[in-house]
């Protein structure tokens, strides 16, 4: 991603002309390498779903360039674009809608295989969803059963069944166990990351429990307010954070030690825009945090 920018504008004149545009992603410039995992963090309105859904063409940019191994993917046409899609996939938030209800869930599983006509017939379809449905650790027997009939648990890994079917480099996690019961998270993370080391295909994890990005991610990107305030390594970032906002962030994750979360103290961040011609500069070798110039 280089400079990606999404702007809405939210009102009109009489003439039609914007009267006042939210800044929903300005200026977002990052990388992703081959199986690597990058969270993305900040608070809700930060833009962090939307840089998902621009990454993907869900949305089309106001500006700024997505390219995906070496190829730029924002001026390509719909044909041009089926095989990019193959590669880039999504996990969504929530693990209900993003399912047909009307669709048993062995089919939904198996349909971006027969659109992309990676199966012969029937019976390569259901044993291809089969094999699908044991690497999420889901019983095979369960294909003919509906959305409606499976816990959040069950129905997330149906959703990540679905979106490993055709073998993609990177899959966009938004917020995938935000939804989820606290015994469950674990077990979703988990998955991420056994399927990962087996399938060696990269993520962006969108969330906002920073234990589970600490836990599953190589890098964090931290966003306020459309823009991304730093960024680096998962060790550098939590060990030695420089934006007062990323400080802020941190120091309001809770503690799962009652001694230690005793003694926490939140750090208080102010929510003013950054200053003019803030940029991100390189405080240590890959450790970049916004600042003025």
């Amino acid at each position: 991603m280089d400079g990606l920018t999404k702007h809405f504008h939210t009102s009109k004149n009489l003439f039609g002309k914007p009267t006042h545009t939210v800044k929903a992603v300005d200026g977002v410039s990052f990388e992703i390498g081959y199986g690597e995992t990058l969270g993305l963090v900040g608070e809700s309105g930060s833009g962090k779903s939307t840089t998902g859904r621009l990454i993907l063409r869900l949305e089309e940019p106001t500006a700024g360039q997505v390219h995906f191994e070496g190829q730029e993917i924002g001026k390509l046409s719909s044909s041009q674009l089926s095989p990019i899609r193959k590669k880039l996939q999504v996990v969504f938030q929530d693990p209900f809608s993003s399912l047909n209800p009307r669709l048993r869930v062995g089919d939904s599983v198996g349909e971006p295989l027969q659109t992309h006509g990676l199966v012969s017939g029937g019976s390569d379809k259901r044993d291809k969803v089969a094999a699908l449905f044991r690497q999420v650790g889901l019983d095979p027997k369960f294909m003919d059963r509906f959305p409606h009939q499976f816990s959040g648990g069950q129905r997330q890994r149906i959703g990540i069944a679905r979106a490993i079917a055709l073998g993609p480099k990177l899959i966009v996690a938004d917020e995938p166990i935000t939804a989820l019961d606290v015994s469950i998270q674990a077990q979703i993370v988990n998955l991420f990351l056994d399927l990962q080391e087996e399938l060696g295909m990269a993520y962006l994890f969108i969330a906002h429990d920073l234990g589970m990005v600490r836990h599953l991610c190589h890098r964090v990107a931290v966003m306020l307010r459309g823009r991304i305030v730093e960024m680096g390594s998962t060790e550098q970032v939590f060990a030695n954070p420089q934006h007062p906002y990323t400080q802020a962030l941190i120091s309001a994750a809770p503690i799962p030690d009652p001694d230690r979360e005793a003694l926490r103290r939140r750090i208080p961040y102010d929510l003013v825009p950054p200053p003019p011609g803030a940029v991100l500069r390189e405080v240590d070798p890959g450790h970049w945090a916004l600042s003025a110039a």
